[in-house]
């Protein structure tokens, strides 16, 4: 990608939103606004005419929302590079189910924003030098950390556990809670970097170092930080496949 600044849109329909969203994209480096609109709709028809590569885009508006313009935007072979910006942190699960680069909640600081655009530049070269379609697994989490969303990559996530209607993330000595179901989070997982060993728990498969059994039937991932985690049966011959077995 060339060194351009990214032709950027903005969406919000909170006249004081558009205006601080304005006055930061002046002052960050990278960013040339192109246009505001105030609802979905219009979001969609002046994206369809502007080509914009970058949308800093609203979540809770009236009649079409943000999850509902990055929804008719995937359908699009060329679309333009989503970041949400919005005052409630629950939509994050809906953001990444849509691809959005990152998600920032209001008020919008600067050095979120200056974040934000580097990663959709990386985002725009990586795909320059890597063209051909990849699978689109899921390398990144955000998930509610006291007053923020925080970025979780997935090659930091050790184990995965469900609790009730959340998976908790465990990352080293820390751990967050993400609202998703276990079977929709397996099905955006890489299989290559990620195994489901339990109707309840995903693992990395790069933390996995031996299986064990107990000699009554009952086989154990053992995790390198010495902790255990039980096989289901029904994913025992997945397992096993680890060690060639």
């Amino acid at each position: 990608m060339a060194a351009e600044s990214l032709r950027t849109l903005i969406v919000d329909d909170e006249p004081l939103a558009v205006e601080r969203l304005q006055i930061l994209c002046a002052q960050t480096p990278g960013v040339a606004l192109v246009g505001t609109a105030t609802d979905g709709e219009a979001a969609l028809r002046m994206i369809e005419a502007l080509v914009p590569e970058m949308v800093l885009l609203d979540i809770a508006m009236p009649g079409l929302d943000g999850i509902g313009v990055a929804q008719a935007l995937e359908a699009k072979a060329v679309r333009p590079a989503i970041i949400f910006c919005t005052a409630f942190d629950q939509f994050a699960v809906a953001a990444f189910d849509v691809a959005a680069v990152d998600y920032l909640l209001k008020p919008v600081v600067p050095q979120r924003l200056a974040k934000a655009v580097a990663r959709v530049t990386e985002k725009l070269r990586s795909a320059e030098a890597a063209p051909e379609a990849q699978p689109d697994w899921l390398d990144e989490f955000w998930v509610p950390h006291r007053s923020e969303v925080i970025r979780v990559s997935a090659d930091d996530v050790d184990r995965i556990e469900a609790e009730r209607d959340y998976m908790r993330l465990h990352i080293g000595a820390r751990s967050f809670l993400l609202h998703q179901t276990i079977t929709e989070l397996e099905r955006r997982l890489d299989p290559a970097r990620f195994i489901r060993l339990h109707r309840s728990a995903i693992v990395r498969r790069a933390f996995i170092t031996r299986l064990r059994h107990d000699g009554l039937g009952t086989w154990f991932a053992v995790l390198s930080d010495g902790s255990e985690t039980r096989i289901g049966r029904s994913y025992l011959p997945a397992a096993k496949a680890l060690i060639g077995r």
